[in-house]
This record gives structure tokens, C-alpha cells and sequence, in this order.
């Protein structure tokens, strides 16, 4: 039988991006271990709709931890206490009852608030835009299967390019750096064959985009990495600067 639950939350509400914002008090009488955290903020709204209250805003989609967009910081953390779990993976079994909870939005310069908990993150759009692609000629899947890559190379792609761009690493970086974002985009190209021939460009335009949308530097805090839903490795970022260097002096 699932436990019940009275949890209070402390939620950021913002109109919209010039209105004032401010945390309001929640409480949430009949939650249960079982809920994830978004589940939890779907009884709220329906507690606020049904008192006639504007529910709070919040991005969410396919609630598997796959599409990135559910973002919040819980408790001060993005995506909550629980490490390589998205925030609608988040069960409220990592709770207890009576626990007090704030929840906002991840800030940054380059992710301006559109409502409540929802912020602008196509700024990650622009980054990859800008080279997160590769546009040579390649061939079809067969000859694809007809280029040799090692397990190592091939398995060190893959854990890249499982990042979903939630930006939590943004949101936990005390200098709003898109860097992990940025370099795991960079790196699983980099390390396969069909990517490698326009490394050198692709480094360069890409982190220049990720400068010019506001993004700060990397200060090797490793809060990226921390928070990260993927487990994506800071070593990516070594990776990034390194192909930025080779790019530069070419």
C-alpha cells in the first residue's frame, strides 16, 4: 500500500518574462511515495484549478527521462537529490513526508524565464545549429557498417551523445557554462569516422555560438557532471578544447 504524504512546497511564480517573480507556499496533503516529483506538481495544479488559482507552469514531455525538457531545480539541485535521474524520474520515495521543498527554474543569462518554471532553452538549438551536424557525403547504412571503429571510439560516442540537453548543467554551473552541453555535441561527432572530417570547423563554430548567446566559461567546478541525468564526463570538455586548439592553429 503506497504511503501518504503531506509535503510543502515552496514554488517560484512569474507571470512572464518582465513581471516580478516570487515564491509562493504549497501544500500538497495527498501525495505518495510512488509519485514522481511531476506528478506531484500535477495534483498542486489540480488543486489550484479547481480553486480557480492559475496552475503552475512547468515544460515536461515524455516523462522517460529521455527528452530533457522537465528541468527544475528541486532543493537547490537540478533535477533533485538523486543522482543520473531526471526530475520525472524523480519519486517521491527520495522524499519524506513533511519534507519542505523549493522548487524554481534553472537560471541563467541565456535561459530567460518564460513562466513560472518554464525557461527558454533554445539557445541549445542555436549551438547546434551551428555545426552539431555532419553535412559530408557518407554514403548509406551499408557503407556506414563498412567503416571499422573500435568499441572503445564507439562506446565513448554513444556515452556522449546520450546527453539530452536538459541544461541542468547550465543551471548547476556557478559561471552558466553550456561547456558539457557543448562538448558532448562536439565529441560523439569527433570520434566516429563520418564525423571526423569537419571536426576542425565544427569545434570553432560551435563554441563561438555557445559564447555568443551568454553562456559562461568553464572553471573546472565538475558541477556539471554532478547533476548531470546522463552521467556525461567532464573529460568531454578536455576534448572540446582540444579540438578548438588544433582548429585554431590550422
Amino acid at each position: 500500500m503506497a504511503k501518504s504524504m503531506t509535503i510543502y512546497l515552496r514554488v517560484w511564480r512569474q507571470a512572464g518574462p518582465e513581471a516580478p517573480g516570487r515564491l509562493v507556499d504549497y501544500t500538497v496533503a495527498d501525495a505518495n511515495e510512488h509519485m514522481s516529483f511531476l506528478e506531484l506538481l500535477d495534483v498542486l495544479n489540480e488543486q489550484l484549478i479547481h480553486r480557480g488559482e492559475d496552475p503552475v507552469e512547468f515544460d515536461n514531455d515524455c516523462r522517460e527521462g529521455i527528452c530533457g525538457s522537465c528541468g527544475v531545480m528541486v532543493g537547490g539541485i537540478a533535477h533533485g537529490p538523486q543522482q543520473r535521474t531526471a526530475v520525472c524520474q524523480l519519486h517521491m520515495r527520495a522524499f519524506k513526508d513533511g519534507d519542505r521543498i523549493v522548487v524554481e527554474p534553472f537560471r541563467a543569462k541565456a535561459f530567460p524565464i518564460v513562466k513560472d518554471l518554464v525557461v527558454d532553452r533554445s539557445a541549445f538549438d542555436r549551438i547546434i545549429a551551428a555545426g552539431g551536424y555532419v553535412s559530408t557525403t557518407t554514403g548509406g547504412a551499408p557503407d556506414a557498417n563498412a567503416l571499422p571503429v573500435s568499441k572503445e571510439a564507439a562506446d565513448e560516442a554513444m556515452d556522449y551523445a546520450a546527453c539530452i540537453g536538459c541544461g541542468a548543467c547550465v543551471a548547476a554551473c556557478p559561471n552558466a557554462s553550456a561547456s558539457l552541453f557543448t562538448a558532448a555535441k562536439i565529441a560523439h561527432l569527433a570520434l566516429l569516422p563520418q564525423g571526423s572530417i569537419e571536426a576542425p570547423q565544427r569545434a570553432v563554430a560551435m563554441v563561438d555560438q555557445m559564447t555568443a548567446e551568454g553562456f559562461g566559461d568553464c572553471s573546472n567546478h565538475a558541477e556539471c557532471e554532478a547533476v548531470c541525468p546522463k552521467g556525461i564526463s567532464v573529460h568531454g570538455i578536455t576534448r572540446m578544447r582540444r579540438e578548438y586548439i588544433k582548429a585554431v592553429l590550422r
